[in-house]
């Protein structure tokens, strides 16, 4: 992820990384040590993105979002928005109501659980890092943290609906609402294990 930002020039195709990582915590810039509660067999990893700490595994989405945002013209905050609402979209087509919070960045559901966090970086005026979307996970290493210093409690779609869709599904509709909001009417899908999608 660093490399390709590193490595990227004006005519570069924005990408869109979408992947499930193994059980680990990362500590973003923001990250304080009394956040990480009892990581017990869990890594913790530093990252250079916003925010504070948060947990990545299996049955959540992670999305490495890699845009040019001067060529697209765009603030931070405007793409902070745009990812956040890629993520309501995507929900609500599986009508489940959620809303971002204007004091802490990340997706909501209805009862203010969370159910997405957000933590970028921006270098050379093109973003890397991205999004985590708890799709059908193990909570329970959610409790060895303080996610993002919030107090907060975790949730994920898999407990707010009847019939919980298969991650890929998850990945198709949150790309397609990701390249629609980034003004691209169509996106190529490269290797399917890595679910790895160039904005063209």
């Amino acid at each position: 992820m660093k490399a390709f930002n590193e490595k990227r020039n004006a005519e570069t195709a924005d990408e869109i990384w979408l992947l499930e990582h193994h059980p680990v915590f990362t500590q973003g810039q923001a990250g304080k040590e009394e956040y990480i509660l009892l990581p017990g067999d869990i890594p913790v990893v530093k990252s250079d993105r916003g925010g504070h700490v948060t947990y990545h595994g299996p049955g959540q989405i992670t999305a490495y979002v890699l845009v040019d945002l001067k060529r697209l013209k765009i603030g931070v905050r405007d793409l902070v928005t745009l990812i956040e609402q890629a993520l309501v979209q995507t929900l609500a087509h599986w009508h489940i109501s959620a809303a971002p919070r204007r004091d802490a960045p990340g997706v909501y559901v209805g009862n203010g659980d969370k159910i997405a966090s957000l933590g970028l970086r921006i270098r050379k005026g093109c973003s890397y890092h991205g999004l985590n979307f708890n799709v059908s996970m193990d909570l329970s290493p959610w409790q060895r943290i303080n996610p993002c210093g919030l107090g907060v409690a975790m949730t994920q779609l898999a407990d707010l609906v009847d019939e919980p869709p298969t991650i890929e599904q998850v990945m198709g509709k949150l790309a397609d609402s990701l390249s629609a909001g980034l003004g691209y009417n169509a996106y190529r899908s490269g290797d399917s294990d890595a679910l790895l999608h160039e904005l063209t």
